[in-house]
């Protein structure tokens, strides 16, 4: 099983009593303004994700961690790779991304989990290049792609919604300078 522990957090693979508390992470309006048509998620879709996430998992190697708090083993939301399929004219690519609860923004952990997860990418999974795709305007993903020294590649428009969106990119030997 693959686990990440940084100073506050543990990266880990999904667990059955994970489903509640990411439903409701997909159910905040303000987590969701950024994804897709912006709506939010129910249970059943959540569980769907899940699913997917696990089998990328299974299938790639790689996937979307659970992202917990080691202080209290709350569920903080996730972090991790996956392969942007929406995006065709990226691939092949394996993207970076990351969806936090609203009340664990603005303290740093999705910079230390998704450092966490790019490292993994970079050196444990041999990845040579790694991409972070994200909505023009949402600055505090902004935020975090710069201090993950990824630099900006194309602006582009979401192939199903028409907004712009920012691909950034980071290879190997960037990380490692």
């Amino acid at each position: 099983m693959t686990e990440i522990r940084t100073p506050r957090l543990l990266l880990r693979r999904w667990h059955d009593d994970d489903l509640a508390p990411m439903a409701d992470v997909n159910a905040d309006p303000r987590v969701m303004q950024w994804i897709d048509d912006g709506s939010v998620r129910d249970l059943g879709h959540t569980a769907e994700a899940i699913e997917r996430w696990e089998e990328e998992w299974d299938e790639e190697g790689f996937g979307l961690f659970a992202v917990e708090l080691l202080a209290s083993g709350e569920l903080v939301g996730f972090t991790g790779l996956s392969v942007p399929e929406f995006l065709p004219e990226v691939l092949p690519a394996v993207a970076i991304s990351w969806r936090l609860g609203s009340q664990f923004w603005g303290q740093g952990y999705a910079s230390e989990a998704a450092q966490a997860a790019l490292e993994f990418a970079l050196q444990d999974r041999g990845l040579d290049r790694v991409i972070s795709i994200n909505r023009v305007g949402n600055d505090a993903s902004e935020n975090v792609i710069r201090k993950l020294d990824m630099v900006p590649e194309r602006v582009t428009t979401h192939p199903v919604y028409g907004y712009p969106l920012r691909v950034y990119t980071i290879d190997l030997t960037q990380f490692q300078a």
